[in-house]
This record gives structure tokens, C-alpha cells and sequence, in this order.
């Protein structure tokens, strides 16, 4: 008799088996969909950075050149003292304000990289979870196999064997040789 295991939709087993392959086909689903949101998140900063990285720029070489400006209007008159105290305002709010949107540029590649990170931890939790799920599955797979359907198999073999014994112990006795010729002497042709 071969080994191959039948499955059959009465037996607990089988739905046991079907919980678990639905889990198994969850958790892929969370992963890859933790995956897709991940990377969607990390394109969407880089876009910004990207977008943010030029206008950066242009404000502080417009801050630089507010500087040189507000150093040139200071040596040419004193009349434009005025001018150049609100022209220097202006810079520094123009440089505060760029160093808040580095600031925020910072903190928010600090964000996306501690959301990867855990993303990470929570693709590696879920593989280690799988894991042990298999381990544990094919730990109670071997048990139930050497434990209940090896002794079942041998059990049965034993029963069968017993009953065949049962039935040649309570079998009528044979009829006589004479008596079987005969009765098959007029079934033939």
C-alpha cells in the first residue's frame, strides 16, 4: 500500500491544513502590501527632495546676495541705513526660513528612514512568524504520523487479521467432494 496521504474534507486535518494555507496567503498579502506603501512613501519624499533641492539653492544664493548688498549699501551711504536695516530683516527671515525647510527636509528623511526601518523589522517579525508557523506544522504533521496514523495502520492490519481468523474459526464445514461433483456436473453444459 503505498504511503501517499488522502485527503478527505472530513477529516479535521484537512481544514487544519486549509486554515493555515489561508494564513500563509494573508501574511504574503500584508508583506507585499507593507512593501508597495513603503516604496510608494520613500518615491514620494525623494520626489520632494528633489523638487525642494533647487528652490534651496536659489534661496541662499538670493540670501548671499542680500548679504552683499546690504554690505555695499552700508558703505555707501548713510542715508540708506534705513533701507539696508529692513533689506537685512528680510535676509534673515529669508535664512531662517531656509533653515526651517532644511530643518523639515531632515526631519522628514528621518521619518521615511525610521518607516523603512520598521517595515523592515515588521517583513523580518512575519518571516520569522512563518517560519516557526512551518516548523510548528511539520513538527505536528510528524507527530500525528507516528503517533496516530502509523498505530491506526497497524491496528487495522490487526483487526483484519483477526476478523479473517474469526471468519475461518465460525466457517460451515466443508461439504463432501461427491456431493460438490455432483451439483456442478448439472451446470455444465
Amino acid at each position: 500500500m503505498p504511503l501517499a496521504l488522502q485527503m478527505n474534507t472530513e477529516d479535521p486535518m484537512f481544514w487544519v491544513m486549509v486554515v493555515i494555507a489561508l494564513s500563509f496567503i494573508v501574511i504574503a498579502l500584508a508583506m507585499v502590501s507593507i512593501a508597495v506603501f513603503v516604496s510608494r512613501a520613500v518615491k514620494s519624499v525623494n520626489r520632494l527632495e528633489q523638487k525642494l533641492e533647487p528652490l534651496v539653492e536659489r534661496v541662499t544664493v538670493m540670501s548671499e546676495q542680500g548679504r552683499q548688498i546690504a554690505v555695499q549699501g552700508k558703505q555707501i551711504a548713510e542715508q540708506f541705513n534705513a533701507m539696508s536695516g529692513h533689506l537685512s530683516t528680510a535676509i534673515m527671515h529669508l535664512s531662517e526660513s531656509v533653515a526651517i525647510i532644511k530643518n523639515e527636509v531632515l526631519e522628514l528623511k528621518e521619518v521615511v528612514s525610521d518607516s523603512a526601518e520598521q517595515a523592515r523589522d515588521k517583513v523580518e517579525l512575519v518571516s520569522r512568524t512563518i517560519d516557526r508557523t512551518h516548523r510548528q506544522v511539520a513538527s505536528t504533521t510528524e507527530f500525528i504520523q507516528s503517533k496516530v496514523i502509523e498505530p491506526a495502520r497497524e491496528l487495522a492490519a490487526i483487526m483484519a487479521g483477526f476478523r479473517r481468523g474469526l471468519e475461518v474459526l465460525v466457517a460451515p464445514s466443508p461439504k463432501p467432494i461427491n456431493q460438490i461433483y455432483g451439483e456442478d456436473e448439472m451446470f455444465i453444459g
